[in-house]
């Protein structure tokens, strides 16, 4: 009896959740991607800033408080991600629409090192920087307050750092994108 109620609840926690049929699925893409889920947050319903720090690609060390009253638009990437460079040349326009209305871009590489980064930007014409963060670091900053649960993942913070949106995989379209942005940017600072 007790093992036929266990069987019961395990295979009711396994059904409905896309990135735990992806797993199951044993595919080997070596990857959970995203289903392009849309998460937005109301200012008042914020969780705490998060606050991040380490190495970029380019040798120099980067902290949240380097963004100081910015908007800032995290992407959660690696090199052989294929939504992740599917997706690069948009994010890459979105972050040239926005570069003179105080928005930054960062993106968080979460398997390569350097050189790899390096010539991923080279190869797709990113122009922002990539933070290197092959241990886990900024990727568990974040998973207290809003999950990047995929890759890629991309988060828009509002100038306090605190998330206010979540593109949950490949970004759908870059105007989604560019709307999250806006009302973010619309908020009084």
């Amino acid at each position: 009896m007790t093992a036929g109620v266990l069987l019961v609840v395990l295979s009711g926690c396994a059904g409905g959740d896309d990135l735990a049929d992806q797993y199951r699925s044993g595919n080997q893409q070596n990857y959970v991607a995203g289903n392009g889920a849309i998460l937005e947050i109301v200012p008042d319903d914020r969780e705490d800033p998060v606050e991040f720090s380490g190495q970029l690609d380019s040798g120099s060390e980067v902290s949240s408080s380097d963004y100081e009253g910015e908007v800032l638009v995290v992407n959660f990437w690696y090199a052989s991600c294929p939504p992740c460079r599917a997706e690069a040349a948009d994010l890459e326009a979105v972050n040239a629409a926005f570069a003179d209305q105080g928005v930054s871009f960062l993106g968080v590489n979460v398997r390569d090192d350097q050189a790899a980064a390096v010539a991923f930007a080279k190869k797709f014409g990113v122009t922002y920087p990539s933070l290197l963060d092959q241990e886990g670091q900024v990727l568990l900053a974040f998973s207290g307050v809003v999950a990047p649960n995929a890759v890629p993942t991309t988060l828009v913070l509002d100038r306090e750092f605190r998330v206010a949106a979540r593109i949950l995989g490949q970004i759908p379209d870059r105007s989604i994108l560019e709307g999250l942005i806006d009302r973010v940017l619309a908020e009084q600072p």
